[in-house]
């Protein structure tokens, strides 16, 4: 076997993350991580933040309980199985998935939100 053949898979073979310095002396990398604040990280900036983050499970959670109490226990799990099934279908990794059979089950393939235009 020639040199070239066993350092290209030498090179192949070492994980990129084990290069990268981790542990209780890890520096901060600013380029790729920006500024550090510890305050940010901890408290929402605002009160509305952490309402609008969960805002899509609130509303799952409202449309289950309410089809529940009209429809009986099946119907919410039937869903639920959907939307995991829906989840799990992506395109090929190199191409962005649009999940629009996921919009299509939560009712949300009529209505143009800021995802829709900045992605």
């Amino acid at each position: 076997m020639n040199a070239r053949g066993l350092g290209s898979q030498l090179k192949d073979s070492i994980p990129v993350t084990e290069l990268s310095a981790s542990g209780p002396f890890e520096s901060h990398d600013l380029l790729r991580k920006g500024f550090s604040c510890v305050k940010n990280e901890l408290l929402p900036s605002h009160p509305l933040e952490l309402s609008e983050k969960n805002y899509q499970l609130n509303q799952d959670k409202m449309n289950f309980s309410t089809l529940r109490n009209i429809q009986g226990l099946f119907a919410p799990l039937k869903l639920q199985m959907e939307f995991k099934a829906v989840q799990q279908v992506q395109r090929l990794p190199f191409l962005p998935s649009s999940n629009l059979s996921l919009d299509i089950l939560r009712g949300n393939d009529e209505t143009i939100g800021f995802e829709d235009i900045l992605n």
